[in-house]
């Protein structure tokens, strides 16, 4: 057995730290992403599975759950209302029976290309909490360290999806006046 290169008590009040903070946090993102999803009828798991789907194309409902850090049944039975809806089509490969695929429909691309046109209607106290830094800094936190953190917890791939998504959001879209819009190119 390895030694332990720190206390009971540090490990114990940098756990509870993370804790609260992490817990602070999501309260809000949680209200600011509610209040952007709202006037499309879809609740956050149904928004998470149709970003997840944009960026990974023909992604697996065990990429959506590892990637959406959700339930496998959360990921099927949320994609299944999506499907209803239209907004996402169901299926399986030639070569992998085993595992079900999700793909979004031009209806379902459409809509969440239009919450992304229209990310600023609505108000984001994340971002209003974040902008003392940028004034000073020049730029939004980066969070390396939690990060860092995050690889260590799920690994390499989610990392790699993660930057993967914001980057086809960089390089996709540009800001006309106060909107977000959808350049002509295909997403890698």
């Amino acid at each position: 057995m390895s030694e332990k290169n720190y206390t009971l008590k540090e490990a114990m009040l940098y756990s509870q730290r993370i804790a609260q903070l992490a817990k602070a946090l999501w309260k809000a993102v949680e209200k600011d992403w509610q209040l952007w999803i709202k006037p499309y009828d879809l609740n956050i798991n149904e928004h998470h599975i149709l970003w997840i789907s944009y960026h990974l194309k023909g992604a697996s409902i065990s990429d959506v759950a590892k990637f959406g850090v959700m339930h496998v049944s959360t990921a099927f039975n949320f994609s299944k209302k999506l499907e209803e809806r239209g907004l996402l089509t169901f299926s399986k490969r030639d070569d992998d029976k085993r595992n079900t695929y999700v793909e979004l429909t031009p209806q379902g691309e459409s809509l969440l290309l239009d919450m992304i046109a229209n990310y600023h209607d609505t108000p984001h106290s994340v971002i209003e909490g974040s902008l003392p830094i940028k004034e000073l800094y020049g730029r939004f936190p980066d969070f390396m360290e939690v990060m860092a953190v995050i690889r260590n917890i799920y690994g390499e791939d989610f990392m790699e999806i993660f930057e993967h998504s914001f980057k086809n959001i960089d390089q996709r879209f540009d800001q006309v006046e106060e909107k977000l819009n959808l350049q002509k190119m295909p997403l890698e």
